[in-house]
């Protein structure tokens, strides 16, 4: 009997949060596109954004640790790359790693209405991956955009893991980590998985660590040699979680 009651809070409280993120997500949106006309680089945007994950992670009962921050600079330029497990991976880093960063994206994202022209205006950058060719100069226009100074963000398993284990990485953004010659940042989450694994709606709170390791310098590397700098990326987070 407890069982089932519990199970029903967690069904009404799943409710509660899908209907405040479609809320938020729309007035957030709206906000951060009018915003962006004024917004030189984006950084504007993506505190508005930051502001709307921790909104939904408020409402979601979702409780956040950060570790490692002392590891990087605030306003050095890196490329981030973490571990993905859940939809909840993107409020989580977003609302809580403290640094201006910019999504690697794929491109259906930036067809939704209102969702996409603010991503746009946020400065995040488009990548096709149906298009090898628009693929590559999505990544030569990221490497320009890291180059500048800002961070990127990116999954390198390319999606979300369906059982939890760190999936085999995609080559994509190792190819743009040789371009850009900044250092890699592999960031472990743990604890987004139990919250809402893939293909699952039910959302069950649970604390979430976010891990920063130690800068990987990429200067030593190139294209040929990339899958050599994936395997130390991989090897680095495969120490702190279950691999595929």
């Amino acid at each position: 009997m407890a069982k089932a009651s519990s199970s029903w809070v967690y069904h009404v409280h799943t409710v509660v949060i899908i209907g405040w993120t479609l809320v938020a997500t729309f007035f957030f949106a709206t906000v951060c596109l009018f915003v962006s006309f004024f917004s030189r680089n984006g950084d504007a945007v993506h505190v508005l954004a930051r502001i709307w994950c921790k909104t939904i992670l408020a409402v979601s009962g979702v409780k956040v640790k950060l570790k490692g921050l002392d590891r990087i600079d605030p306003d050095g330029p890196y490329i981030f790359m973490a571990n993905h497990q859940s939809n909840f991976d993107i409020p989580v880093l977003l609302g809580c790693l403290p640094v201006q960063f910019r999504w690697l994206a794929k491109a259906e994202l930036f067809k939704i209405p209102i969702f996409g022209p603010s991503m746009k205006g946020a400065g995040y950058i488009s990548i096709d991956r149906s298009n090898r060719r628009a693929a590559f100069e999505s990544l030569a226009k990221a490497a320009e955009t890291i180059r500048s100074g800002t961070s990127v963000m990116i999954f390198p398993e390319g999606t979300r893991s369906s059982d939890g284990r760190l999936q085999p990485f995609k080559k994509g953004g190792f190819v743009l980590a040789v371009d850009a010659r900044v250092p890699v940042v592999p960031v472990i989450i743990k604890g987004t998985y139990h919250i809402m694994p893939r293909h699952k709606l039910l959302i069950r709170p649970r604390p979430v660590t976010i891990l920063i390791e130690k800068p990987i310098d990429t200067t030593s590397y190139s294209r040929r040699t990339k899958d050599k700098l994936m395997d130390h990326v991989r090897r680095v987070m495969a120490g702190h979680l279950p691999v595929a």
